[in-house]
């Protein structure tokens, strides 16, 4: 059966005399003002946590699930943060460790070019540059204390047996070492603070939450990234996760929590280094 095409477009069979229905409308993808609908909007946000942190989230709960079940005490086990990818293999090893690190901050381009399409700038995630000076100091201040009160935390969670014994690095004893470290550190930070903080909280704002929830949703999501870590690192990481965002939606300003967060791990990182061969308590 032959199928023509009638001068309004419209096919008709031949003999038939029929039309085929008008396809049916989709729901427009953008509003009159151009914005992305509410429910396009959900999805790239579940996506972008998804990709970001969500795999890595369920990973961790599994991590304790499997630890708090050991018939070992949580003190006792270990959880290693940045380990060998090929041991006795260092430029291999060097090589994997490149690729992690980009790996983290694929996420964080993926939200900045999301954040751009949508046509928002990247003023709404908190990239501002304008006082970098004083936002300098500000993560450098805010580090001093997280960073303490972190430590002290964690010591006393793991005499409590609330905690597993965390080992910052075993990677080997070779030149790359410490760079390594500080760039893991910063892409960590990056990660967390543009994601978790200044896009996840500007997506929640923009799809009518308040500032409460985005402070809520944002720490809840840092503390089971963390949960491999034992209660303590669930619950350090949600206390700064609520405080970190709560200064992003006060200020809109992430630079200085990206600072803070990269201090805080070069730290504990190449801090473990120098010190853990000459103390028993870490």
């Amino acid at each position: 059966m032959l199928v023509r095409v009638g001068p309004e477009g419209a096919e008709r069979a031949e003999g038939a005399g029929r039309t085929t229905p008008p396809p049916i409308a989709a729901e427009p993808a953008r509003s009159d003002d151009g914005a992305l609908s509410p429910f396009l909007l959900r999805a790239e946000v579940l996506i972008v946590l998804a990709i970001a942190v969500g795999v890595s989230a369920a990973r961790s709960v599994l991590r304790f699930v499997a630890a708090i079940t050991a018939d070992a005490p949580l003190s006792s086990q270990t959880a290693t943060l940045n380990s060998s990818q090929a041991p006795g293999r260092p430029w291999i090893d060097l090589g994997l460790q490149l690729v992690f690190f980009c790996s983290l901050l694929l996420p964080v381009a993926l939200a900045l070019y999301l954040v751009r399409r949508s046509g928002d700038s990247w003023l709404t995630v908190g990239l501002r540059f304008d006082r970098l000076p004083r936002d300098l100091l500000l993560g450098v201040g805010a580090a001093a204390a997280v960073g303490g009160v972190g430590l002290g935390g964690y010591l006393l969670a793991r005499q409590a047996d609330a905690s597993l014994t965390l080992v910052p690095t075993s990677l080997p004893e070779v030149w790359w070492r410490i760079p390594v470290l500080v760039l893991l550190a910063f892409a960590n930070a990056a990660l967390e603070e543009v994601v978790l903080i200044g896009y996840l909280g500007s997506r929640v704002r923009r799809l009518g939450g308040s500032a409460g929830a985005a402070i809520v949703v944002s720490a809840l999501v840092r503390g089971f990234y963390h949960l491999y870590q034992g209660l303590s690192g669930f619950l350090g990481n949600l206390i700064m996760g609520a405080v970190f965002a709560t200064y992003f939606q006060r200020t809109r300003r992430v630079v200085p929590l990206i600072v803070a967060h990269t201090l805080i791990d070069v730290v504990a990182f190449v801090g473990y280094l120098l010190v853990a061969p000459h103390v028993s308590w870490l």
